[in-house]
């Protein structure tokens, strides 16, 4: 969105918070220019979630006036409170099969299906899930996750660690994104007991399981949150990076964004088979693949051990052209080869 920002008034809404007072949209506009919307509602209306969020957002389009109206979709729910929108071209990007994540609201499936009858182009996140909906709609491209590789690549020059993660031993195997049920915890807990002279730091928020029941050892290190400006600064004290993910349904269409972080900052890196990992990051070499905690230690030892300067050269090569200025492009001229009439689309949908 911060590159689409760059070419179109882009406002990007968020869940909506609860408080007590009147309801009303709070905006902000980012440093990359996006206006970030969130409806603050209050408490004791909860129920009638929906029916306040679609007149306040039909009432910023009314105010916005757009010359032309893009609407798109990062989960089919939000149509629950966009369905009267008249945009001239509506996008789903569908990054993750949300469906098979813990918590799924009831009913996704059913809005889903009427999100993919309405929009004209479909997104997904990886070659698993385009596979899985490539029949469900006409005109459906894949983009597996982008890197700002300018960004990640500082961890490769910088040198002083943050101060959380200073007095931490080495050798450190690291992981940072969200701490789910896509984590397998077992895998970590094991790994730790295996090598206890090894160190494991892990960063992000824990979300949908109980952080009681996260493994605690000596060598294991939740930083929790952190910045997103600030992760080159950690990754550029790791030695190895890992992606303990769990083998499940959750699981089972994801792309990792954080498989080319991991590589544009330098860091070697250790996964469990996912789809999406093993190809193409792991059939080119630049991953390596271990499905139980044996294999993972061996497997970072072999890293441990590596010369990087003819791997990172194969990583460089494999990056580039996978920026999110190049997707953002390729994305662009995907909707610009279907212009419908807001018009037509008004009366398709009558009929």
């Amino acid at each position: 969105m911060s590159r689409a920002a760059q070419e179109f008034r882009t406002w990007y809404v968020e869940e909506p918070e609860y408080f007590d007072g009147p309801p009303f949209l709070r905006i902000k506009r980012d440093s990359s220019d996006v206006s970030v919307v969130t409806p603050l509602l209050p408490r004791r209306m909860e129920e009638e979630r929906d029916a306040l969020l679609q007149r306040m957002i039909s009432g910023l389009v009314s105010e916005l006036r757009p010359r032309r109206l893009i609407s798109w979709y990062y989960t089919p729910m939000a149509l629950r409170f966009t369905d009267e929108l008249e945009a001239d071209r509506c996008v789903y990007d569908n990054m993750d099969e949300l469906s098979t994540f813990a918590g799924a609201p009831p009913g996704l499936l059913e809005w889903e299906e009427k999100l993919l009858s309405r929009c004209d182009v479909v997104y997904v996140g990886g070659h698993s899930l385009f596979k899985a909906k490539r029949h469900r709609h006409d005109n459906i491209h894949v983009f597996p996750s982008s890197v700002d590789a300018a960004h990640f690549r500082q961890a490769r020059a910088l040198f002083d660690d943050p101060i959380d993660q200073r007095d931490i031993p080495h050798p450190r195997l690291g992981f940072f994104g969200v701490v789910d049920e896509r984590m397998n915890i077992d895998l970590v807990r094991e790994i730790a007991a295996l090598r206890p002279d090894w160190h494991l730091v892990m960063i992000g928020p824990t979300a949908k399981i109980d952080p009681e029941n996260l493994p605690r050892a000596a060598n294991i290190h939740w930083l929790g949150c952190k910045d997103y400006r600030d992760l080159p600064k950690y990754l550029a004290g790791w030695d190895v990076g890992i992606m303990p993910f769990a083998i499940n349904e959750a699981t089972r269409y994801i792309s990792p964004t954080k498989t080319p972080e991991f590589l544009a900052a330098g860091v070697p890196v250790v996964s469990t088979p996912i789809t999406d990992v093993v190809i193409p990051y792991g059939a080119a070499g630049l991953v390596e693949i271990a499905a139980d905690a044996e294999g993972f230690v061996a497997k970072a030892d072999v890293l441990l051990a590596r010369r990087r300067a003819p791997w990172l050269r194969s990583v460089d090569a494999f990056l580039e052209g996978n920026s999110w200025d190049d997707t953002w492009a390729a994305m662009r001229r995907r909707l610009d080869a279907f212009i419908p009439d807001r018009r037509t689309k008004r009366e398709a949908r009558r009929v």
